[in-house]
C-alpha cells in the first residue's frame, strides 16, 4: 500500500540469509558458529548452513535495572563473569546489594539454559578458529560485550559479531572489542529489535533444540560420509 512503512526484514530466516550473504568471505576458513538463544540461533543456523560451520549457542543473560528489566545494567558471562555498564549503574544509583542479586539470579539462569540447550555435551574448541557470534539484533550490546569476553578467552584465531541490525553507537563499540563486526542495517531512531521485522515471533526453547540438533545431525552424517569415501 502507498505510505505503507516498510521493514528491512521480513523475518529471522530471510536476515540470516542477508547476513550470510554478507559473510561468505569467511568460506574456507574453520569457522564455529555462536548464537545467542533464543532468536539468534534462527539467524545462526541460516549462516552456519552458509558456511558450512558447527552451529552452537554461547549463553549470557541481561541484568536489568530496577522495575524495568528490559534495560541492561550489564550482563553475565557463560563462566560466571559479571560485565557492569558503569555509567548506567550511576546513572540509575543501582546499588550493590541488587547488582550481587540479579547477578546471582541470572548465573543460576545461565547455567539452566547451558543445560537445556546443550546437555552434557562439551561447549566446542575454538581456539585457533574463527568464531562468528550471531545474534538476531543488538540494542545496548551488553549481552554480546559479555559473550566476546567468554569467547575470547579461548585463544580464537579471530572473532566476528555478526547481526541484522543494530543502533550505530552500539556496532561502534563493538568494533573496538571483536576483530570484525558485521551489521546489515543501523537504521534511527532505534528503540527496539522487533520493529526492524515484520514477523518478530517469541523462540521457544523446542525450536532452539530442534535446530542445534538438526545441525548436528546434519554434520555428523556429512562427517560419516566423508570417511566412508576417503577409505575406499
Amino acid at each position: 500500500m502507498a505510505g505503507e512503512a516498510t521493514v528491512p526484514f521480513r523475518d529471522r530466516e530471510q536476515a540470516g540469509k542477508a547476513l550470510a550473504a554478507a559473510l561468505k568471505g569467511l568460506a574456507g576458513e574453520e569457522v564455529v558458529v555462536l548464537a545467542i538463544p533464543r532468536g539468534g540461533v534462527v539467524v545462526a543456523s541460516e549462516v552456519a548452513k552458509s558456511l558450512g560451520a558447527p552451529l552452537d549457542v554461547i549463553i549470557t543473560r541481561k541484568i536489568g535495572a530496577p522495575g524495568e528489566p528490559e534495560y541492561a545494567l550489564g550482563a553475565v558471562t557463560q563462566g560466571g563473569e559479571v560485565i557492569l555498564d558503569e555509567n548506567a549503574v550511576e546513572m540509575l544509583h543501582v546499588t550493590e546489594e541488587y547488582l550481587d542479586k540479579e547477578a546471582a539470579n541470572q548465573w543460576e539462569e545461565v547455567k539452566d539454559r547451558v543445560k537445556r540447550f546443550r546437555g552434557d555435551r562439551p561447549f566446542p574448541s575454538l581456539k585457533g578458529k574463527v568464531v562468528v557470534i550471531v545474534d538476531d539484533g543488538i540494542a545496548t550490546g551488553n549481552t554480546v560485550f559479555a559473550a566476546l569476553r567468554s569467547v575470547k578467552v579461548q585463544g580464537p584465531k579471530s572473532v566476528v559479531v555478526a547481526v541484522p541490525v543494530g543502533p550505530s553507537e552500539t556496532i561502534a563499540k563493538l568494533a573496538s572489542e571483536a576483530d570484525k563486526v558485521v551489521c546489515l542495517e543501523t537504521p534511527e531512531p532505534f528503540f527496539a529489535i522487533g520493529q526492524f521485522y515484520a514477523d518478530f515471533p517469541q523462540v521457544e526453547d523446542d525450536e532452539v533444540r530442534r535446530i542445534l540438533e538438526g545441525h548436528r545431525a546434519e554434520r555428523t552424517g556429512s562427517n560419516a560420509g566423508r570417511t566412508v569415501s576417503t577409505s575406499r
